[in-house]
């Protein structure tokens, strides 16, 4: 808990690595996950660091198993499971692992090769057969035909012979020519009108859809393809005919010449397409026996991989000593964990076998340590809402312990509704029970992943949603009667003729047994039915939103002590923190005051002669009300007392902090000491300095006192400071006024919550139910399925998402300004558990 709330101590420590057993040292190490590396060559570029090479080799074994997931993916192979985690192999096994890899996508390669070369012919043939079927329907439809109209002169006899018959027009010496092939579809009309505009109609297109898909050869895609044929004349069109061919990619085939020859070259394709489909099934055996065999072992090379790259990633940051025999590396580790860096290193050193073990030493620094809170599953979520506003400072309150409660919680005052609650809470305990199956977690649908990385926020938003849907007695727009109401309508003395005339009807408390006493868990569901039920809800949750709205505020500015006492800034106590807490509970926590004594003093008898508190709050700071009638005796006397320290604490907020560390810094370094350290004979300036560090560490600062030995004090700008607490100041005592006033949404959207959640009821369920008909069953059943539907989508979607937002802003605006500074730098250690995967954001993995 200590750890969440205030995050770990840090320490700068040195690692002596032996560079015999620094692999293996830095391999332990990310296992573990404890520290974080710092640069020790900033200077240097990447490409001239001393494992520039080895990283180049991981880079190229990267891209193989790229190429061997890609292929296993196409194949459909499913990958084992990934339950093996593998140790990063020793530099010695590398070129094996290089050598294995390089072996299976040369054999890979090939047999892909081999396998679409042998698709690729099939398709030739294939569509060389389609090609030879259908124009011979073309042949045999002009053999049909009557003997031609048109007789050409220098031809008389063509009526007798087929027009189709090339041996005949050789034998006269003509020069026609056939070229036949086939064309994609969405071709054939452009492909139509250049042969037409080109060869000025000295061509004959006849053309027939192929009636099943081919595959494109280019895009792999199945595409519908034309067979035609083209009849020209001389040899000039010939070779513009084949170049228009040439420009639309049509696959030409040639036209044989007579009727034997097509058979002959049918029979054959036929033979050859039997003997490709045999060979093609072999090939593709072949192929999927070596992806399975590869499949098995790929999961293990992609990690061994991965961490192999990061260590040598993480030696190039290390820096060698004069003798070039040592590796030396900085890291941030928390102080808690140095035993167990200490044990990691002898481990390394023992698996490589060193005979100087490598170790490690902490190192005083005046840098701002990286934060480190350590989270679980159910608090990360809420600790990832906090630092999307910031990452806390150095050992600053952490926000997030307290998140945990008040953010379901406000989230729950706008959502409140109980059915709705239920259906929330169900919905996030079925992810929390899924919440180790791989199908749910490694989806690539990032809605899902945001919805399934908040699941413990949802379930305790619905947790809430459920207790202040009792509060609120709401379920789904209905009341729940559980206890009785506490009103009679008996008592009233009503007759049956003044329930008829009467519309509506008032109930009066003052009359004996009409109100037996208050509901005893949240609102009486008699208000349900009462007309006047939104007036008397409006005026309860605005004033409840006041009332958790300064409690929350509040509680941020007292959790500012926490900060000033462990940072060892104890006048911010006296200077901030007391005219902060005093303005804001003079003026506002006074209008609380007011709100409960009022519930409290005035009873149904005198409920008309209670005054207004909004005009008391206005004529407090006016001054005025002395003919008003007041609320309690004495309360113009306090009001004033009220406003004039809620005045008073403006000044010391803004000029005291100023120049109390004007004077510190200009009368009293003199003293010239630094906690006392100076005043003491240390043994050495090392130890002074680790004790100066470990006093960092606790949280002491050097703006507050002199920053060393030598009687030299930090340079301190008394306008710069003035300026900063003037902006302070001016911010506070203005978001007092706006944060007060923001936290009525809480009111605003829990009864626009409650009012859509009534129309829906009255649009949709309630027309399905007034049906009294035979048929009014079978109405209902998709009735209520559009009521669920539009409950989901626009209630607990839509409106969650909206009260989700606004309770983030409360958060981040209204509550964490007051303490939380939000300005460190995340921890971020060396750990091949967090390192990013190419193949998993590729969908590979």
């Amino acid at each position: 808990m200590s750890s969440l709330l205030r995050g770990e101590e840090m320490c700068l420590a040195q690692l002596f690595l032996q560079s015999g057993s620094a692999y293996d040292c830095i391999s332990e190490l990310g296992e573990l996950g404890l520290v974080e590396f710092r640069d020790l060559n900033p200077s240097v570029t990447a490409f001239q660091r001393k494992h520039v090479n080895e990283i180049k080799k991981c880079e190229e074994m990267e891209r193989i198993l790229g190429y061997l997931l890609r292929e296993v993916k196409k194949a459909d192979i499913s990958l084992p499971e990934r339950d093996v985690n593998p140790v990063a192999p020793l530099p010695k096994h590398v070129m094996a692992i290089m050598e294995q890899l390089q072996r299976l996508e040369v054999e890979l390669g090939e047999v892909t090769r081999n396998k679409e070369k042998l698709q690729r012919n099939l398709l030739e043939l294939t569509e060389y057969t389609h090609m030879l079927r259908i124009t011979r329907n073309f042949v045999q439809r002009a053999a049909e035909r009557e003997p031609l109209q048109v007789q050409y002169e220098e031809f008389p006899f063509l009526e007798k012979e087929t027009v189709m018959d090339y041996s005949s027009m050789q034998r006269l010496g003509a020069k026609l020519g056939f070229i036949s092939g086939l064309i994609q579809r969405v071709k054939i009309e452009a492909f139509e009108r250049m042969l037409w505009r080109v060869c000025k109609g000295y061509t004959i297109l006849s053309y027939a859809e192929v009636e099943e898909y081919l595959e494109n050869p280019d895009t792999g895609e199945p595409t519908k393809c034309v067979v035609f044929l083209i009849s020209y004349w001389g040899d000039q069109i010939g070779q513009k005919v084949k170049k228009i061919c040439d420009c639309y990619h049509c696959h030409v085939y040639p036209y044989p010449s007579s009727n034997e020859e097509r058979n002959d070259v049918v029979e054959g394709l036929r033979t050859r397409i039997q003997d490709l489909h045999t060979v093609l099934n072999r090939t593709e055996d072949y192929l999927r026996q070596v992806l399975i065999k590869a499949s098995e072992s790929v999961y293990t090379w992609v990690i061994q991989v991965k961490k192999m790259k990061a260590i040598y990633y993480i030696l190039n940051l290390c820096s060698f000593d004069v003798t070039n025999k040592c590796l030396i590396a900085e890291v941030w580790c928390p102080v808690n964990d140095i035993p167990t860096l200490r044990r990691a290193l002898e481990e390394g050193s023992r698996k490589s076998g060193a005979t100087v073990p490598s170790f490690v030493n902490r190192i005083p620094t005046s840098d701002t340590p990286p934060t480190l809170i350590r989270t679980n599953k159910f608090t990360s979520g809420f600790q990832n809402i906090v630092d999307a506003y910031g990452v806390g400072s150095y050992r600053e309150v952490n926000p997030a312990p307290f998140t945990i409660i008040t953010f379901p919680f406000l989230f729950a005052v706008m959502f409140g509704d109980l059915g709705h609650g239920v259906i929330m809470a169900l919905f996030a305990a079925w992810m929390v029970l899924c919440e180790n199956n791989r199908k749910l977690k490694n989806t690539r649908n990032e809605i899902w992943n945001t919805f399934f990385e908040g699941r413990y926020i949802i379930l305790m938003m619905g947790l809430f949603s459920i207790y202040t849907g009792l509060i609120y007695n709401d379920c789904f727009s209905k009341s729940l009667n559980i206890f009785g109401s506490g009103w009679s309508v008996k008592a009233m003395g009503w007759k049956k003729e003044d329930m008829h005339e009467n519309r509506f009807l008032t109930l009066d408390p003052n009359v004996t047994g009409v109100f037996k006493g208050p509901y005893p868990l949240g609102i009486d569901p008699i208000w349900n039915l009462a007309s006047n039920r939104l007036t008397f809800l409006n005026s309860y949750k605005m004033k409840m939103s006041v009332i958790l709205g300064i409690i929350h505020m509040s509680f941020g500015v007292v959790l500012s002590t926490y900060n000033y006492l462990h940072f060892r800034k104890k006048y911010n106590l006296y200077l901030v923190f007391l005219p902060e807490l005093l303005f804001l509970l003079c003026l506002f926590g006074y209008l609380v005051f007011m709100i409960l004594y009022k519930w409290l003093a005035f009873s149904a008898k005198d409920s008309r002669n209670a005054p207004s508190i909004l005009i008391h709050f206005i004529n407090m700071f006016l001054m005025q009300g002395d003919g008003l009638q007041p609320l309690y005796p004495g309360q113009t006397g306090l009001q004033i007392f009220l406003v004039v320290i809620a005045v008073l604490s403006v000044p010391v907020l803004l000029l005291g902090k100023p120049v109390y560390l004007y004077w510190l810094h200009n009368g009293s370094h003199r003293l010239g000491l630094y906690r006392g350290y100076e005043r003491v004979r240390r043994n050495s300036e090392e130890e002074l300095y680790l004790m100066r560090a470990h006093d960092m560490e606790e949280g002491s600062s050097h703006s507050d006192l002199s920053s060393s030995g030598e009687n030299t004090t930090e340079e301190f700008d008394f306008a710069d400071e003035l300026l900063h607490q003037a902006i302070h100041t001016i911010e506070y005592c203005l978001g007092c006024v706006s944060n007060t006033a923001s936290y009525l949404r809480l009111w605003a959207l829990s009864l626009a919550h409650a009012q859509l959640s009534e129309v829906l009821w009255a649009m949709v369920m309630r027309v399905g139910l007034r049906m009294d008909s035979s048929l009014g069953v079978l109405f209902l059943v998709p009735v209520f399925g559009l009521f669920a539907v539009l409950t989901v989508s626009i209630l607990l979607v839509m409106e969650g998402l909206s009260a989700f937002l606004h309770a983030l802003r409360l958060h981040w605006v209204e509550f964490q300004n007051k303490f939380y500074g939000g300005t460190g730098v995340k921890f971020c250690p060396f750990a091949f558990s967090l390192l990013p995967s190419s193949f998993e954001h590729d969908g590979l993995l």
